[in-house]
């Protein structure tokens, strides 16, 4: 942790009203590792106008209690302890944590309750930290990249 401070890489805690920012400063996304349940996810930019033409004023889409992300990163699941079967001596005991795997995966896209999010900025670009049981539904295009 000190020599990230002394190398210039920072991380800055921010308060709007009540909502909690988290400012890092760091260059490489791919650095970043999510831990456990957790989802790291892009926000889909927030539409600026109604179905009938009007404009919406900045803000109005965050208040809302649902919202809509790509997913960029995730966690390795929920940890389940290592099991011990002393009855069958010749097995391989492995200390090695095992996790049952999440259902997102990378690129998919995400509708996730917004209070249930934390938001942090990276490169001046908003994500979120969202857990497992926050996302609603994923909507999963395999022929989205090819």
């Amino acid at each position: 942790m000190h020599s990230n401070i002394a190398q210039g890489k920072f991380v800055k805690l921010c308060s709007y009203t009540s909502i909690m920012s988290l400012i890092i400063d760091e260059k490489d996304l791919r650095k970043f590792i999510v831990v456990g349940d957790r989802v790291l996810i892009k926000p889909k930019l927030p539409q600026q106008k109604t179905k009938s033409g009007l404009y919406l004023p900045p803000g109005v889409q965050e208040k809302e209690k649902i919202q809509s992300g790509y997913v960029l990163k995730v966690g390795p699941g929920y940890p389940i302890p290592a099991i011990t079967d002393s009855d069958e001596p010749w097995k391989d005991k492995s200390d090695e944590l095992k996790y049952v795997p999440l259902q997102p995966k990378e690129g998919d896209m995400a509708v996730y309750l917004q209070n249930s999010a934390y938001e942090i900025e990276f490169n001046k670009e908003k994500y979120v930290i969202v857990s497992h049981s926050a996302i609603l539904l994923l909507v999963r295009d395999d022929g989205l990249f090819e």
